[in-house]
């Protein structure tokens, strides 16, 4: 792996930037960088709660390809805007956000000198086996999540990121997210919730694998994935180190917690039994994490139930 330096004195636009993993990316980026967060801002008062954080803010709907406000001369993309309606069956809108809109995007985008686009580690095309380690050369398939129309519309976004790669020869990086977690919410962190409050930990499968990352992780390994934007864009596997089930995570919160954990699966046909992930290229452009699964839980469960 090659040594990579952290962003200082960057000019970087994220989109996306009240999301989960967005708004405490775009916060630890504000520290040493010049960062200006892009968004619809719909919720009350988080156009405000972006800007306490000393990130400069532009409202914009990515599916209008309104993109005046986004500065030309910055350094870095980091392409986190998502559309992921639940349970919506809208596929041509899903399309125009997540796909058509990451190709105009980059094209208003194509001075940077690097981008990473955001996607999913559920383009996969499901197997009957949890345990697989899925590769970024596996099958791609329809994935049945609770926005039906997700995964094939981040199928379509990885394509034309690809593609406006090689138009523009701007260096981009695809990232397949896996189970990121933190104190501002996440898969993992939803399931210390529902511990907290004696509701049932809800999942897919027994066991029901992922590799989780925490934010921490995240932020850090930011700087390697934009190091390693090339054209043609790579694909790497953005999840944690770890291999660990809900079952055993939910039952650590227990733990934690004070409280019993309890499972619940419900097996929904046509979805990822399991996330297993080869991080191999991960590791190769941005280091090996360094939060532990069993110390980013014990983190958030820390701050969210002091």
């Amino acid at each position: 792996m090659a040594s990579v330096e952290p962003l200082r004195g960057k000019k970087i636009v994220v989109t996306g930037v009240t999301g989960q993993i967005a708004f405490p990316m775009a916060e630890y980026l504000a520290r040493d960088n010049e960062v200006w967060g892009v968004a619809r801002f719909t919720a009350e008062g988080s156009k405000q709660r972006v800007e306490a954080a000393g990130i400069r803010t532009v409202v914009s709907d990515l599916g209008d390809a309104d993109y005046s406000g986004i500065p030309t001369d910055a350094d870095h993309l980091a392409h986190l805007a998502a559309y992921m309606e639940p349970q919506s069956m809208d596929y041509d809108e899903a399309i125009r956000q997540n796909a058509e809109a990451t190709g105009l995007l980059l094209q208003h985008c194509r001075g940077y000198k690097s981008t990473q686009v955001m996607s999913t580690q559920s383009v996969y095309k499901p197997v009957d086996d949890p345990l697989h380690v899925f590769a970024t050369t596996d099958p791609l398939g329809d994935v049945h999540a609770f926005s039906p129309p997700y995964s094939v519309s981040k199928i379509s976004q990885e394509a034309v990121a690809r593609t406006m790669a090689r138009i523009l020869d701007l260096p981009v990086i695809i990232a397949r997210m896996n189970a990121s977690y933190g104190p501002n919410g996440g898969l993992p962190t939803q399931h210390l919730q529902a511990v907290a409050e004696g509701r049932p930990v809800t999942t897919r499968w027994d066991p029901c694998t992922y590799q989780p990352i925490h934010q921490d992780d995240i932020n850090e390994q930011l700087a390697g994935l934009l190091a390693a934007a090339s054209v043609p864009a790579p694909i790497v596997n953005w999840a944690g180190d770890e291999q660990v089930s809900v079952q055993e995570w939910a039952a650590y919160m227990g733990e934690l917690l004070g409280k019993p954990a309890t499972v619940n699966v419900v097996v929904t046909p046509g979805t990822l039994r399991g996330s297993y992930a080869d991080v191999q290229s991960r590791v190769d452009a941005a280091g090996p994490c360094k939060v532990t699964w069993r110390e980013g839980l014990k983190r958030v469960a820390e701050e969210l139930y002091p």
